[in-house]
C-alpha cells in the first residue's frame, strides 16, 4: 500500500517544529534566504546539523556555490519573516524590513532571530525532491526570547504555564 501525497501531509502537520530561515551568500547568485522547519541536530561532537531543502530552490544554488550557510531558528513575533522568506518575494524583497549582518564567513545572519548557527557544507545527499544539506557549525549565536513554531499549518506560541 502506497501513502498518499495527502495523507503525509495531513500526518506531517501533526508535528510540532520550529521554523528557521535558511540563508547564505556567493559571488553568483548574491544574497539569498528561505523559509525551512526541516531542521535537526546531528552530532556535538563535531557540532553538526543537517537541514532539507527542495532541490527546486534557489537557496540551494547559492549554498552548493557558497559551501556555506546559516540557519536562524525564529523567535516568537517573527511570523512575518517566516512569511516573508517562505516565497513569493525575491531575494532582494526576503532581507527587506529584517536585521541582519554577516558571519564570520559571509553567512547573512538574521539579527532578530532566537539562535543563529554559521555552517560549512561538509555532505550532501539527494533524497525525493530534496537534498539533505549536513553542515559542520562554525558559529554559534544565541539570543534571549522564545521560539516561533509551526503546528497544522498555522504559526503557534509556547504557552507559559
Amino acid at each position: 500500500m502506497t501513502v498518499s501525497v495527502d495523507d503525509f501531509k495531513k500526518a506531517l502537520q501533526l508535528w510540532a517544529s520550529g521554523v528557521t530561515v535558511v540563508t547564505t551568500h556567493s559571488e553568483k547568485f548574491g544574497t539569498q534566504g528561505m523559509t525551512v522547519t526541516a531542521f535537526s541536530s546531528v552530532s556535538v561532537e563535531p557540532p553538526q546539523i543537517l537541514v532539507c531543502i527542495n532541490e527546486a530552490a534557489d537557496t540551494g544554488a547559492g549554498i552548493d556555490e557558497s559551501g556555506y550557510f546559516a540557519v536562524n531558528v525564529l523567535a516568537a513575533g517573527q511570523q512575518e519573516v517566516s512569511n516573508q522568506f517562505a516565497g513569493g518575494s525575491s531575494q532582494v524583497q526576503r532581507f527587506e524590513n529584517t536585521a541582519w549582518e554577516f558571519g564570520n564567513h559571509s553567512t547573512p545572519m538574521l539579527s532578530d532571530s532566537l539562535m543563529s548557527l554559521e555552517c560549512k557544507v561538509i555532505e550532501k545527499v539527494k533524497a525525493g525532491t530534496h537534498k539533505i544539506i549536513i553542515g559542520e557549525v562554525q558559529n554559534c549565536i544565541c539570543r534571549t526570547g522564545e521560539p516561533i513554531l509551526y503546528y497544522r499549518g498555522a504559526y503557534r506560541q509556547l504557552n507559559a504555564n
